[in-house]
């Protein structure tokens, strides 16, 4: 009997220690568990801040959302490319008068020059004029004079 005692005694002894064990592997897999249900909870947190646990149609409104803002920021690079188009058209026109400026310039200096040479031309001129009304009023009185001479010779004949 003690034989089959000790057969009982060892066989609860391993029937505790498997007991033990699986209580072990009990609160091991409870706490296991408790780690996946909070990590899963943490990645479903995750994805929704990162948008990845969206439904079908928000992901479709999204992905319309983003074409109309795409659409948006190409009609604004259109009006923007236009405009420095419109700008590069004006700043061409205003090169265009400053060269148009630029000649008229020339052309209002070379008028001047011209005045002041016709100027000094005209005091030239003038000067002329004088000498020679001078000349004719001289010649005038030489003329006169003769014609008192021949008067008083033809008076005298």
């Amino acid at each position: 009997m003690s034989n089959a005692w000790n057969q009982t005694r060892q066989m609860k002894r391993l029937a505790k220690l498997k007991v033990k064990r699986l209580r072990k592997g009990k609160v091991k897999a409870k706490e296991d568990l408790d780690s996946l249900e909070t990590d899963y909870k943490k990645l479903r947190l995750s994805m929704r801040t990162a948008g990845l646990g969206k439904t079908l149609k928000q992901w479709r409104e999204k992905i319309q959302e983003e074409k109309n803002k795409a659409d948006r920021w190409e009609r604004k690079f259109q009006e923007v490319q236009n405009f420095v188009m419109e700008l590069r058209a004006r700043l061409g026109k205003i090169e265009e008068m400053k060269e148009r400026i630029e000649e008229l310039e020339t052309a209002l200096q070379n008028c001047e020059i011209q005045i002041e040479y016709l100027k000094a031309n005209e005091d030239r001129q003038n000067e002329r004029l004088h000498y020679f009304q001078n000349q004719v009023r001289n010649r005038d009185h030489i003329m006169g004079e003769a014609v008192v001479q021949i008067r008083e010779v033809a008076n005298h004949l």
